[in-house]
């Protein structure tokens, strides 16, 4: 039986366990430029230290106007490209494994004087109304996908995640809600992120994996449920994802009655029905930060990776701490081994 210390294999990419650091933004560029700072190599390579056996940088964006706020990371430009290496080196000689998340923000981009979205809907009542797209600026924004894909690679990441959740630009072009186009890309919702899929595919060595995260449910009146994101989830495996990271909501204000759980693994159950659905590995999250419960979704075959987010920000060194937990073997820091147990070393 498999458990949260097994070692995973996908393609190329080789964990020693089955622990992620999710993307969570650190809002810490401290010129606006895009540029990883010493703050993102210490916050991403303690993490490695830690023994996380993947470590998913934060949303790294396509453009300027593509970020949340002005302090996010970009690869837009070769020049961001060099402080991004110096983090993957970081989290390799530390044992651990690198993957980067490419995003665009959309109607959310918060600093953008002019948000840009599939259409001209804004995210609530105290946003920017964003300008739809044109049918050639959607053509170029799926180059400005590949542009950065290109530059992670070169970075040195060992996969690649797209970032089709939590309201943002992809998953805008896949809802209803946010994609009322008449173009090619509204009567084929999918059709953006296929192509965006597609243009990194297209950048990526063969045996390099593309993971995506999705919003696997909406929560907003009207939105979409396990069905339809099983359906655009089937399109996105067919045109090259890999694995699937699977999240919920952020599309917009949330319904009274659509309100997601605040339970432990409340998420889970989204992932293990994607996982069935489409025989394809995934990645659950959502309060998973109890080493047990972790380790019982590998053990019940609910996923295939488990990502701990707020628990990893409490503590980088969670992935020891659980190992002592469970009493798994792991590999520890000969400066750390008198803070653990011998059954842990």
């Amino acid at each position: 039986m498999e458990h949260l210390f097994s070692p995973f294999t996908l393609k190329a990419l080789k964990l020693k366990n089955r622990i992620v650091m999710p993307p969570m933004c650190q809002y810490s560029v401290t010129n606006k430029d895009g540029i990883a700072t010493d703050w993102h190599y210490l916050h991403y390579v303690s993490r490695a230290v830690g023994g996380t056996g993947l470590v998913i940088v934060e949303m790294t964006d396509v453009e300027p106007d593509g970020r949340i706020s002005d302090y996010d990371l970009g690869l837009w430009s070769d020049e961001q490209i060099a402080p991004l290496a110096r983090i993957v080196d970081g989290i390799h000689q530390h044992g651990a494994k690198a993957a980067i998340q490419i995003a665009h923000a959309g109607r959310k981009a918060e600093d953008a004087q002019t948000p840009v979205a599939p259409s001209a809907i804004p995210f609530d009542n105290n946003s920017k109304t964003p300008r739809a797209l044109t049918t050639e600026e959607v053509q170029e924004m799926v180059e400005k996908f590949r542009l950065a894909v290109r530059r992670a690679v070169q970075a040195g990441f060992d996969a690649i995640e797209l970032h089709g959740a939590h309201g943002y630009l992809i998953h805008q072009f896949h809802s209803p809600l946010t994609n009322t186009r008449t173009d090619a890309y509204g009567q084929d919702l999918t059709r953006f992120g296929v192509e965006v899929i597609q243009a990194a595919k297209s950048e990526m060595p063969d045996d390099m994996p593309l993971i995506m995260r999705i919003s696997a449910r909406e929560y907003v009146d009207g939105g979409y449920g396990i069905e339809e994101s099983i359906a655009f989830s089937k399109a996105y495996h067919a045109a090259g994802v890999d694995m699937f990271h699977i999240s919920a909501g952020g599309e917009g204000p949330i319904a009274a009655e659509g309100r997601p759980g605040t339970h432990a693994a409340y998420q889970v159950p989204l992932a293990r029905q994607i996982k069935e659905a489409l025989g394809v590995p995934v990645i659950a999250v959502g309060r998973l930060d109890e080493p047990t419960l972790a380790n019982a979704v590998i053990g019940n075959e609910e996923a295939d990776l488990v990502a701990v987010g707020r628990g990893m920000l409490r503590n980088p060194y969670w992935a020891l701490e659980a190992a002592a937990v469970l009493k798994k073997d792991t590999s520890i820091p000969r400066q750390y081994l008198n803070g653990f147990p011998k059954q842990a070393q």
